[in-house]
């Protein structure tokens, strides 16, 4: 065989230990990794390996994988932590079903898959994701250098402690999100739910709706340009902020300092404060 030729694996089941550890060079297509032996870490230290059309039920199957590309693979909810360690790779048209499917990865590339990850992403970076639909609980927990464009989430606690991301186009359903982020940017999105942003630092969110209680209170360096509010009430308590609300908001409370323009602010609170407060609220 020649250097440059690569190994084809099909039409395979694995189920033993290690089936196809370090693996280099090949192509493993129309393979079943289950049955009764249940093997754990079938591919883990795999190099240059791309994984199609195949479907997975064993535990850590890609650990300290580099350099694989993953297509139309499907990992059932017995796939627990199928992706950790792994350095350069692309997963594509995939089902990623089991808990903690991502882990402590660099430099992942997700385009349209299918994310049903109960603590997905967890302290990953440079993590981009194109045209994904994902449910999750503390999604991309502690990571870094993100991309999302056209991801639809649903879920709670999402980017808590997450560095640095850029998301546009997205709608996301979820609950205390953006806690203690840093340097994130939103564009022309969509985000429902209770206690957005508490504690970021240079959250920037630019063409967004926003609808849920108590929004984008205790930041730093936040910044609202053209965005929309819907059912937010008491929002900004104790942030540094410059926003440019269009159309009304319900209440603004206690606002530690910069400047909020709406067109219609239901009631505007200043009082029983701990600190001192002293953002405008102005009303075109």
């Amino acid at each position: 065989m020649k250097t440059h030729e690569r190994r084809v694996i099909e039409n395979k089941t694995y189920d033993e230990e290690r089936a196809l550890y370090h693996l280099e060079n090949a192509i493993v297509r129309r393979c079943v990794f289950a049955g009764e032996a249940d093997g754990e870490s079938v591919l883990k230290e795999c190099r240059g390996v791309t994984v199609e059309h195949s479907s997975f039920s064993l535990r850590y199957p890609l650990w300290h994988a580099e350099n694989y590309f993953l297509d139309h693979c499907d990992m059932d909810e017995n796939t627990r932590a199928a992706l950790w360690y792994c350095k350069n790779g692309t997963i594509a048209k995939s089902l990623l079903g089991g808990i903690k499917a991502v882990r402590e990865c660099d430099g992942v590339e997700l385009v349209n898959c299918n994310i049903v990850s109960p603590e997905f992403g967890w302290r990953s970076k440079n993590v981009t994701m194109t045209e994904c639909q994902a449910e999750s609980e503390y999604f991309m927990f502690e990571s870094k250098n993100l991309k999302l464009n056209k991801v639809t989430f649903n879920g709670i606690y999402s980017f808590q402690y997450v560095k640095n991301a850029t998301i546009e186009n997205c709608i996301f359903a979820t609950k205390d999100a953006f806690w203690h982020s840093k340097n994130i940017t939103v564009k022309n999105s969509v985000l429902k739910g209770e206690y957005l942003g508490w504690y970021s630092d240079g959250l920037t969110l630019i063409n967004c709706v926003i609808s849920g209680t108590q929004p984008l209170c205790y930041c730093k360096n936040l910044k609202l340009i053209n965005c929309k509010t819907e059912g937010c009430d008491l929002a900004f308590e104790y942030s540094d902020v410059h926003a440019n609300i269009l159309g009304d908001i319900i209440s603004v409370k206690n606002p530690k300092s910069g400047k909020i323009f709406a067109d219609k602010v239901g009631e505007t609170i200043f009082g029983d404060s701990v600190i001192r407060c002293k953002g405008k609220v102005i009303i075109r």
